[in-house]
């Protein structure tokens, strides 16, 4: 599974996610070495963080 990296890389203090793909720093650090279950169940979370960190994070 591809990375869900854009390239907008910075992280929300008071949520601590991701503003760009909605991931924590624990999940981007372990994105590599996860498994294929592990990147499926973190990019399943994504579309409700983006969501819920609201539309002056989304371009």
């Amino acid at each position: 599974m591809k990375s869900p990296c854009n390239d907008i890389c910075k992280i929300d203090r008071p949520s601590g996610l991701c503003i760009g793909c909605g991931r924590t720093l624990s999940e981007i650090g372990e994105w590599a070495s996860a498994s294929e279950a592990r990147r499926r169940a973190i990019f399943a979370l994504l579309p409700a963080r983006i969501a819920a960190l609201g539309p002056k994070f989304r371009g």
